[in-house]
């Protein structure tokens, strides 16, 4: 399934949760994006070297590293005070610049690094455990442990710290279920899935 796909049933599933919660119309579209945003995160694994098709080009996961490195930059000159701020600001102009001149992979790491630092000098938790997500991510095979039980609860306490810093009822919700429809759209029973996901790593490498 390709990453239209998977944002499309993320966002679906942001749209339903926002109705479970009678959100008004800003929230709703707050949880849409933020369901359709965990619906893609598991396949911050891809390398782009995989003989099986992918879901994100390289041009693509670049995209996003300088995206992710521009909200940074808006995100510390809002919330950051003093040396917080500026040094917020220039971890994420210093993703977007690298991220134009290194290898995907490695950019992902780079990336990783970055958000960490950022969530670190801003006293968010939820940042700094998604820089430790793209980093790992960075580092293991496509369809493995961000594919798993593990990834899903990894990110559900990311999801945890999101809610608590944003205060909107919901969004653990959205982020977990968005990330949970990824996994179940890329198992092996639906007809167009050549491939399984390794649900249960490490206990079991078998495709699902």
């Amino acid at each position: 399934m390709n990453g239209t796909a998977h944002m499309a049933i993320g966002a679906a599933t942001g749209f339903i949760v926002a109705n479970s919660f009678g959100s008004g119309p800003d929230i709703t579209a707050a949880l849409v994006a933020i369901g359709g945003i965990s619906g893609l995160m598991p396949d911050m694994d891809i390398d782009g070297k995989l003989s099986n098709k992918v879901t994100f080009s390289p041009k693509m996961i670049r995209a996003v590293a300088q995206i992710i490195g521009f909200l940074m930059m808006v995100y510390s000159y809002l919330e950051g005070i003093g040396k917080e701020r500026w040094l917020g600001i220039g971890y994420g102009a210093g993703m977007m610049i690298l991220s134009s001149f290194i290898t995907q992979r490695r950019m992902l790491m780079i990336t990783g690094i970055g958000v960490t630092a950022c969530g670190w000098q801003l006293n968010e938790t939820w940042l700094w455990l998604l820089g430790i997500y793209i980093f790992f991510a960075s580092f293991v095979s496509h369809r493995s442990y961000t594919h798993s039980v593990l990834g899903i609860l990894y990110y559900g306490v990311i999801a945890h710290y999101l809610e608590s810093s944003l205060m909107i009822d919901g969004v653990f919700e959205a982020c977990v279920i968005g990330y949970a429809s990824h996994l179940i759209a890329d198992m092996k029973f639906l007809p167009f899935n050549k491939r399984g996901i390794k649900l249960f790593l490490p206990l079991s490498s078998k495709e699902i």
